[in-house]
């Protein structure tokens, strides 16, 4: 083979090369020239600016906020069993908050209130004391437990709390007397429970 054969096929090889590289070269220059007819700096700077500006607002969002508020309340430990598995929404349950020491039948299963006696029925002018916490807001609180009198024991199922009971000859705190004396009548009917103070 000959020198100018040799020379004659760089040639042809060099041509080729300039040939696809003035095909990528013209093809990048007409994206460019497209891209920059059709915008202009000010709005690409517009653009990147209201990205940053919203990457800026991300952490203040009300999702972020919720967030952060369930982390920061503050979570109640319970003092006893009772109150590790009592509720402040139903009173005719008997892991509602405020039975954690009554003894006999919920007035408020029967006819009455948490703190109200059933018609035909009258409060007992004395009563026993209990000490219950309550999950809902972290405060524990002196709870007085006053016997309905007057009608025969409501059919509903019985709910006993021991939390601070003690023996009869402490009867303040003992939820096994019936609490009927001076009423009249000493047929129990069932129990209420109201709040006296704050425990703290």
């Amino acid at each position: 083979m000959s020198q100018s054969d040799v020379s004659l096929r760089h040639n042809v090889r060099g041509q080729k090369d300039d040939t696809a590289q003035s095909v990528l070269d013209r093809t990048i220059e007409r994206f460019t020239r497209h891209v920059a007819g059709h915008s202009s700096r000010r709005s690409l700077f517009g653009r990147i600016g209201a990205w940053v500006t919203f990457g800026a607002l991300l952490p203040t969002l009300p999702v972020e906020r919720a967030s952060a508020a369930q982390t920061s309340q503050p979570k109640f430990k319970p003092p006893t069993p009772f109150a590790a598995n009592a509720q402040t929404t139903d009173a005719t349950a008997c892991n509602y908050w405020r039975y954690c020491a009554i003894d006999g039948f919920l007035c408020a299963s029967c006819g009455g209130g948490v703190h109200s006696c059933p018609p035909g029925t009258s409060p007992s002018p004395t009563s026993w004391i209990g000490t219950c916490f309550n999950p809902g807001d972290g405060q524990s609180y002196l709870v007085a437990y006053r016997d309905c009198c007057g009608q025969d024991a409501c059919s509903q199922p019985m709910c006993l709390g021991t939390e601070g009971d003690q023996p009869s000859y402490r009867p303040q705190a003992n939820n096994d007397i019936i609490w009927c004396f001076g009423t009249g009548a000493l047929i129990y009917n069932c129990s209420t429970s109201v709040i006296v103070g704050n425990a703290s």
